[in-house]
């Protein structure tokens, strides 16, 4: 018989979960495996509310098995660790994001790549490899192979860190594979969301001229004033886009929803590059003319491996970056998702997951 998500493991859990295609969250009592040789338990402190977790409680992708307990940015305290384990120690912060295992054998494992192993698990809903699923952050515990486990840097809150795990990782990655970390080169940011400000933040500390793209107006003052970028594109409005042609070297896409890269092309300089990160649920036009007329290039990009995740994090504490975050409490999980569905949050909820929960 095959197992499945509630499979009875050694070790009792806590979370909350999502058991249909409402999406609504409720507490959820089920169970983990011990810890192994190579594990190190979390008792889980913080846990960020990101995009793909709506995405995933309401089945938009078609591939959700409930009940499914969400959760990728995950921060915490070591409380056990297993006998081969010799980069933590109990009572380290430690923090999980978006994978929990990978074949540590193909090519892009052993290229410190396990974002793009054809084998990697996800932190929830995904199949273990003892035949389990498994279950996220939105819980009281979590057990992880040390491979997956990430060093917290002592000066970075934990709070406003966690989303550093997949927003930040998702923004940093691409930022240095495509070079758009060059002093003084102009960057572009389109959208203003979970994503977006934090690669304001990565461009003012890698020395880029920052210029947030975004629909909205009344975000102009938040972006300069609050986050630091040095200009605002309204990008729907046809004077500001046409003055601001031409003048930047790279562009981030944080956008989710469907939209024409068109005009973003136009933005760009000879040479300029165009990386997109945000998943729209609908596939977009890729317009060549532009691409050839400008010699412009248009990438995308995966959250990185653990290594650039584990140097991500290291960065952020030695700039003093971290998340701009609404705390909220675990019953109030699901406001927050009809929130984050309306983008009505600045920029990230993050669930206070050990003043919350009580199994």
């Amino acid at each position: 018989m095959a197992k499945d998500s509630q499979i009875e493991l050694p070790v009792k859990a806590f979370g909350w979960a999502a058991r249909d295609t409402s999406g609504t969250l409720s507490p959820f009592h089920f169970s983990r495996r011990d810890n192994g040789d190579d594990d190190v338990t979390l008792r889980i402190l913080f846990c960020g509310v990101c995009h793909s977790d709506l995405h995933t409680i309401k089945n938009d992708w078609g591939f959700t098995t409930y009940p499914v307990v969400p959760g990728h940015e995950i921060v915490g305290i070591a409380t056990k660790i297993g006998k081969n384990v010799k980069k933590f120690k109990v009572g380290d912060k430690v923090g999980v994001g978006v994978i929990v295992e990978s074949c540590k054998e193909c090519e892009y494992c052993k290229q410190d790549l396990e974002s793009y192993c054809p084998r990697l698990v996800y932190t929830y809903n995904s199949p273990y490899y003892d035949g389990t699923r498994t279950q996220g952050g939105y819980s009281n515990m979590v057990v992880v192979n040390q491979r997956y486990v990430l060093r917290f840097p002592e000066n970075l809150p934990l709070d406003a860190g966690a989303p550093l795990l997949c927003a930040g990782i998702t923004v940093y990655s691409p930022m240095k594979y495509y070079g758009m970390t060059e002093p003084g080169k102009c960057l572009g940011v389109a959208g203003l969301g979970g994503l977006g400000h934090v690669a304001v933040k990565f461009g003012k500390a890698f020395g880029l001229k920052v210029t947030v793209i975004s629909t909205s107006a009344k975000k102009q003052s938040e972006a300069i004033e609050r986050l630091g970028a040095d200009s605002f594109v309204v990008s729907s409005d046809p004077a500001q886009m046409k003055a601001a042609m031409g003048t930047m070297d790279y562009i981030i896409d944080t956008i989710s929803a469907v939209h024409s890269l068109v005009p973003l092309l136009g933005l760009l300089k000879l040479n300029g590059k165009l990386v997109t990160v945000g998943l729209p649920n609908k596939p977009l036009e890729l317009p060549i003319f532009p691409l050839v007329a400008g010699r412009k290039l248009i990438g995308g990009s995966n959250f990185g491996g653990l290594e650039e995740t584990q140097e991500m994090l290291d960065f952020c504490g030695k700039h003093n970056i971290a998340a701009d975050i609404e705390l909220i409490k675990m019953d109030q999980i699901n406001t927050a998702i009809e929130r984050l569905s309306k983008a009505d949050v600045k920029y990230r909820f993050v669930i206070d997951v050990a003043n919350s929960l009580a199994s």
